[in-house]
């Protein structure tokens, strides 16, 4: 399971890399910034507090979406990323972070002007 986790991890810094890659395809790149923005960044969409969801994306969702963008890539250049991620230390993505805060915050906004029509305007 360990060995797994680390693999993951490899990914999702690989995706980075190749995000900001040139040789990588465009819809490739946009893909693989998307989902290692996600995998990367130090909040959940889904806490890890709630009870089951919490560790979903965590099992699924995120190697998923490595697996799919991992299939747009060619193989010798995600060969290339995942040699290169593997020597990289520990990165956090602090755009995935402020994405995944602002889709929080925007629901919160919106179920409060649900609840309360004309409480914040």
């Amino acid at each position: 399971m360990k060995q797994w986790a680390r693999l993951l991890k490899r990914d999702a810094l690989a995706l980075w890399i190749a995000a900001r890659d040139s040789r990588t395809p465009w819809h490739a790149k946009l893909a693989a910034g998307a989902v290692a923005a996600y995998a990367l960044s130090p909040i959940d969409l889904i806490p890890d507090f709630i009870p089951i969801l919490g560790y979903l994306d965590d099992l699924i969702i995120v190697p998923l979406g490595i697996l799919l963008v991992v299939k747009l890539i060619p193989g010798p250049l995600m060969a290339e990323y995942r040699t290169i991620a593997a020597n990289q230390a520990k990165q956090t993505s602090y755009g995935g972070m402020i994405a995944i805060l602002a889709i929080w915050i925007g629901g919160a906004v919106a179920l409060l002007w649900w609840l309360w029509p004309g409480a914040l305007f």
